[in-house]
């Protein structure tokens, strides 16, 4: 019975997994908020198209974990780029456009509010500067800005 008992407390607990805040490290902006995770999601959505960004890629595990039997937290990953930003990259440092488009991670905490995160894009595109010179480090500079327009946007 105890054999059995240890093998259903394994099971349960390799089907869940814990939410985990994300911490502040170098070249990221956190942003904690009293949103859900759905409301959040979805209001950086209509940031990103008030600031004439573009959502370009979305991807997210939970909802394929789902389908295999795992419960893990909520979170989205959203790539934000548009074509006049990329084409100015491009400009600058063809390697430098790998980056593209920059994400922003939006996650569930443990209490079930939800947190946006995102590396600024100056950070992203600091290994292309001396590459890209003034003009990338301009670009870069000009999308900081709109992504911190948009995380307010998203945030408030």
């Amino acid at each position: 019975m105890h054999h059995f008992l240890a093998i259903i407390a394994t099971l349960l607990w390799a089907t869940t997994a814990p939410a985990q805040s994300i911490a502040p490290r170098e070249g990221w902006v956190v942003i904690d908020t009293q949103k859900t995770h759905a409301a959040l999601l979805d209001d950086l959505k209509t940031a990103v198209k008030a600031h004439k960004m573009g959502v370009v890629t979305q991807a997210g595990p939970t909802g394929a974990a789902r389908n295999r039997g795992i419960t893990i937290p909520e979170n989205r990953v959203i790539g934000v780029f548009n074509n006049d930003f990329a084409v100015r990259v491009l400009e600058t440092s063809t390697a430098a456009m790998i980056e593209a488009p920059i994400r922003f991670y939006v996650t569930e905490n443990p209490d079930a509010t939800a947190t946006l995160s995102y590396k600024t894009p100056g950070f992203v595109f600091a290994p292309y500067l001396e590459e890209g010179g003034d003009a990338l480090r301009t670009l870069a500079s000009e999308l900081d800005t709109t992504f911190e327009q948009i995380a307010r946007s998203a945030t408030q």
